[in-house]
């Protein structure tokens, strides 16, 4: 079963910047298209950005971090990244990578697919 493990997260300053990795090993991420999804406490569960499988030609952000987050995939080293700029304190919670597939051919990502297999999430803290 694929397993996803989140690196990166932290204690950062309102303005400031942090990358977060997802990672999975035995399996190439490639055929999946992967998510990154946040919740902060006592708030439900949001989508905040997704990359298609294979080249990673397709995107989605959440409103919210447009312009502040890129999602992007590195597969020759199996990994996917979500670097966070100018974040705010409104951007605090524990974000999680998800994977929807594997997908034979190639799949653009929508926050409302059956991300089958989820990490242990990342705290991410945005204060001064």
């Amino acid at each position: 079963q694929l397993r996803l493990v989140e690196s990166g997260g932290g204690l950062v300053q309102p303005g400031g910047s942090l990358r977060l990795s997802c990672s999975a090993s035995g399996f190439n991420l490639d055929v999946y298209a992967i998510g990154w999804f946040r919740q902060a406490p006592g708030k439900e569960r949001e989508g905040v950005s997704c990359i298609s499988s294979r080249d990673g030609s397709v995107t989605n952000y959440a409103d919210s971090v447009k312009g502040r987050f890129t999602i992007s995939r590195d597969n020759a080293k199996n990994m996917v990244y979500l670097q966070m700029n100018s974040l705010q304190p409104e951007d605090t919670a524990v974000y999680y990578c998800a994977a929807d597939g594997p997908h034979r051919f190639f799949s653009r990502c929508v926050f409302s697919a059956p991300w089958g297999s989820w990490g242990q999430g990342a705290q991410v803290t945005v204060s001064s």
